[in-house]
């Protein structure tokens, strides 16, 4: 198989090192990454500026943009053939609920999913980032079930949370919803040497909606969190009634 795997963490970040190096058992990887980190980026492009591709000392690719920007690079520039599979990680901490909207790890996968590549989005949920090798089984399991199985259906985007702990602590897989947080804490307000008033975006709110079946719920009893994703962002349930709505 061929993989293509980037992140948002930049690509001198740690997960990123342990997940080519997994991959690389399963066949060829190109690593194409941020020059810095960029969490929190989204699904942005950068439009305003041409971007630079740089082969760092590591091997890997790095890019001044965004984690987007270094799938869409990747896939429609820089490789001779489309990849098998797109791995965007192993980010260090969580990406689940609402935080899937603003992460630049679910978005480089997302990228490689529109590109029509199956993409899968790695995440080690635990801030210490101690076991990143129980991310990268995951990983691993999860592309050799591809190779073996592929869905009749194309393309798939998965969104993978794992439990920082070492691999025989590790629970089952659980196909998952995304839960949901409460609203996020307020803005830190600061101010700078000059005098004028800075401010920093205050930590994410806590779990609202984590019960059963959710992402939260299945991380925090210590299992694996798969959430396939879509991106249909139309409200279908409102069609009819904005038509009734809008009626004269």
């Amino acid at each position: 198989m061929n993989f293509l795997i980037s992140n948002d963490d930049g690509y001198f970040a740690p997960g990123l090192a342990a997940l080519a190096q997994a991959l690389s058992r399963l066949g060829k990887v190109t690593v194409v990454a941020p020059e810095r980190d960029r969490s929190g980026a989204s699904n942005s492009l950068t439009l305003d500026r041409p971007l630079i591709a740089r082969r760092a000392a590591n091997g890997f690719i790095s890019v001044n943009g965004t984690p987007t920007d270094c799938v869409h690079l990747a896939i429609t520039g820089l490789m001779d053939a489309p990849p098998d599979m797109v791995f965007s990680g192993i980010n260090h901490g969580p990406n689940m609920g609402d935080d899937t909207l603003y992460s630049g790890t679910v978005a480089a996968a997302t990228e490689g999913f529109l590109l029509g590549i199956p993409s899968v989005a790695m995440s080690l949920a635990g801030k210490p980032g101690t076991h990143f090798a129980s991310a990268c089984l995951v990983a691993e399991q999860l592309a050799r079930r591809w190779d073996q199985a592929p869905w009749a259906d194309g393309p798939v985007l998965l969104n993978v949370n794992v439990p920082d702990a070492p691999p025989e602590h590790l629970g089952a897989l659980h196909v998952t919803r995304l839960g949901r947080r409460h609203h996020a804490e307020p803005v830190v307000r600061s101010q700078n040497p000059r005098g004028e008033a800075i401010y920093w975006v205050g930590a994410v709110g806590r779990a609202q909606d984590a019960g059963p079946g959710t992402d939260f719920h299945t991380v925090a009893s210590g299992g694996v969190s798969v959430t396939p994703l879509q991106l249909d962002l139309t409200a279908h349930r409102s069609l009819d009634p904005l038509s009734a709505w809008l009626a004269p």
